[in-house]
Order: C-alpha cells, then structure tokens, then sequence
C-alpha cells in the first residue's frame, strides 16, 4: 500500500515578489502564518506559486526556502510539472535535491497530448524520481485533461501516490474513485468541492483559499475526518464567498492583493 503524502489540507502557497524577485521575508511570513494555522502541507512554486514564470533559479530557491523554514513541520510538495518531461526530469531532481516530500505534476499544457503520451510522460517522471509523484489535472488551465481510465493505469505504478483533481467535473471524479479510489489518493483541487470530494472518500485538498483562511479550511476536513459531516458541510457553505472572490480573476491575483 503507497503512504498517502498527507491527510487535510495542504496550501499552494503564492509566490511573494518585490520589483527585484522573490520577496524571501514575506514568503518567510507567509509560511510561518500557515504553520501557526495549523495547515497540513505545504505546496511551494504550484500553479499558485506562478511556476509557469518563475526562473528555474528562482523555482528552486523557493523550494529549498520552504523546506527549511518549515523544518520537517509538515510534508512540503514541490510543483516540478511543465509541457517538456525533459524539464520535468530536470526540476523534479532539483526539487528533490533540496529536500522536498513529494512532487506536483501538471498534466503537459499548450501540447495536447494524448492519453497514451501522457502514460509515457508520467511514467518516465515516476521512474526517475526519487520522491513520490503526484498527477495534476486542471484542464481549464492546460486544454489536456487525464481521464480516469489513465488514471487508473498510472496508479499502478509505485511512485506515483496521489492525484489532485481539477477538472470540475463530479461525474468524472465519481469514475475516478470507481476505477482507482482505492489505489491512488485524490486530492481536491478545486477549493469549491472540498467536501465533495473526501466524502466520496479523498483525502483532502491542495488549496488557494487556505492561504488566505488557513485555520477555517483546515477545520473543514478536520471537522469532517472526525465525523461531523453537517459542520464540514456549514464550514464550506461559509468558505463559498470567499472562494468566489478568489477566483474573481485569474488566480493567485486576488489571493496575492
């Protein structure tokens, strides 16, 4: 049985930058407010992170600046993912040079690829890293969306642990526990279907609104694991204005102001 990475929520932390780059103290701040909150995880340089333009440089000093601020607090996942598995290779062994639990994988945006290409692209990640692998599907973003019967495939090898799910989607999401729940830990990646989706038995979410409400979100599956649904269920009715506002415009905008 894979070790599930994290149970609960984990923050796609924002990238805080000064007209000169990364603004270390801030981001220093930041994690230190998540850890005081209680949060579960730590992702560092996700979508939310603005990996998409962040310098390789500057990706890898966030992760490593990560993993010592929170000093083993909690798992810190890394978001290595891009449309070129060569440089997927290439940020996934720095990721896991610096200290990283675990890596977040973007399905390949702009590319279209197919499922049997992404077989082959996350296979060959899975293979050559040394921390476990966890698949990411947000077509919204990436016009590529991993179906479940992929999903199901890619579970079958040891080291890729999870999935954060994002297509919107609850049909798909309900097929995806069908094929493989009980093979692969699913990850929310919509702040909106927290609930939803650890009742269909996930095992939490991968989070924007948790950098803004760190301690409500983290009670809502809490709340939860511990078995009361109806007060899970109040906290995210409670959390919906908010995650509304989030996403206002492109997200990590409204999260950063």
């Amino acid at each position: 049985m894979k070790k599930t990475i994290f149970q609960g929520i984990a923050t796609a932390l924002v990238t805080p930058m000064t007209p000169h780059g990364v603004d270390f103290d801030a981001l220093g701040r930041l994690i230190d407010f998540q850890l005081e909150s209680g949060i579960n995880a730590l992702l560092a340089v996700g979508t939310t992170g603005e990996s998409a333009t962040l310098s390789p440089q500057e990706q890898r000093a966030v992760i490593e600046f990560t993993v010592k601020r929170t000093n083993h607090a909690v798992p810190v996942i890394a978001g290595t993912g891009t449309n070129n598995t060569a440089h997927v290779l290439d940020n996934t062994r720095s990721a896991c040079d610096v200290g990283a639990d675990a890596v977040l994988v973007v399905t390949p945006y702009y590319n279209k690829a197919t499922q049997k290409g992404l077989i082959a692209h996350y296979e060959t990640i899975a293979d050559a890293s040394e921390k476990p692998v966890i698949l990411y599907n947000v077509p919204s973003r990436t016009g590529c969306n991993l179906l479940p019967a992929t999903v199901a495939k890619l579970a079958e090898h040891e080291n890729i642990a999870a999935i954060k799910e994002a297509c919107g989607n609850m049909a798909q999401v309900v097929e995806l526990f069908a094929r493989c729940g009980d093979r692969i830990d699913v990850y929310s990646g919509e702040d909106g279907l927290i609930l939803p989706i650890i009742a269909m038995g996930g095992k939490g979410c991968i989070s924007v609104v948790s950098n803004v409400a760190p301690a409500q979100t983290v009670a809502l599956t809490d709340q939860f694991f511990a078995g009361d649904v109806a007060v899970a269920a109040a906290i995210q009715c409670k959390l919906h204005g908010l995650i509304k506002a989030l996403f206002s415009e492109v997200n990590p905008i409204p999260a950063k102001a």
